[in-house]
């Protein structure tokens, strides 16, 4: 058996990095992976020394080419019998694959994306559940799915005709054609198109610039926006109205106004 993890989570300086590793099969999602994703996650989540989440795949060829098309979705479609821990754990808990795209599972630490290649299926699903999205120059974005006669299932048919115009989420979504980093950069889906040499130093910088504003803070903007998508203006605004008396009330409100007159750096605790 080998002994390199097919999702590798590693930790610093308040950082997360979470690694699609199996660049021999386009990075993708295993049972072993939908596994290792939903417990990252859900890692990440408690661990109150994380401020942000980079997800990335390994090598240039694939950020993430979606579900093993040999693995996963014969399990799920009952073509394949379970076979290893892995396969059952994914049929006895329909959670998993909740969790491994952020589909009801509430993670308020900012994630970005840094997407090192052809992003498809499963991969773009998870995507969109980021919130800061840097791609390559040679990356493409997918959901192939209806060729092979599956629809996504992971958050898809909501969340992108809410991130893209409808009509350009109905060609995708029916067509099942990709479209460019450029073309996903003009649609809003991505924030930048930088030189695959650059992606990594990128996404670094932006991890670092939001890891060292109040973390407190961070999570509330992140918390109410996603909580406010969908509701009236002034159901928002008593979502806005709560996160604010939250914040207001902690060590970190009064840290920064400090450090700012003191000219000095804020050291915000999270608290």
């Amino acid at each position: 058996m080998s002994d390199v993890l097919p999702l590798l989570l590693e930790k610093s300086d308040g950082v997360a990095l979470m690694t699609f590793n199996r660049p021999k099969a386009r990075n993708a999602i295993s049972p072993e992976v939908a596994c290792r994703l939903a417990d990252a996650f859900a890692d990440v989540a408690g661990d109150d020394s994380v401020r942000v989440v980079i997800l990335t795949g390994t090598g240039d060829r694939a950020f993430c080419s979606g579900g093993d098309l040999a693995l996963t979705l014969p399990l799920m479609t009952g073509a394949r019998q379970p076979e290893t821990q892995w396969d059952y754990r994914l049929l006895d808990d329909p959670g998993i694959m909740d969790r491994s795209a952020l589909r009801g599972f509430e993670l308020n630490k900012p994630i970005i994306a840094a997407i090192n290649g052809p992003c498809m299926a499963g991969g773009m699903e998870t995507m969109l559940a980021t919130d800061i999205r840097i791609a390559a120059d040679h990356a493409t974005f997918a959901l192939p799915e209806v060729r092979r006669g599956l629809i996504p299932f992971a958050g898809s048919l909501v969340r992108l005709p809410r991130q893209i115009p409808q009509c350009l989420a109905m060609e995708m979504l029916l067509t099942g054609d990709p479209i460019s980093a450029e073309q996903a950069l003009s649609a809003g889906m991505i924030n930048r198109v930088v030189p695959q040499a650059e992606l990594m130093a990128s996404v670094w910088a932006m991890a670092r610039k939001i890891a060292a504003n109040g973390p407190l803070a961070v999570q509330e903007v992140k918390r109410t926006v996603l909580q406010a998508s969908g509701v009236t203006l002034e159901q928002g605004y008593r979502m806005e109205d709560a996160a604010k008396a939250r914040v207001m009330a902690s060590d970190d409100a009064r840290e920064g106004p400090r450090a700012f007159m003191e000219k000095r750096p804020a050291v915000f605790r999270g608290v």
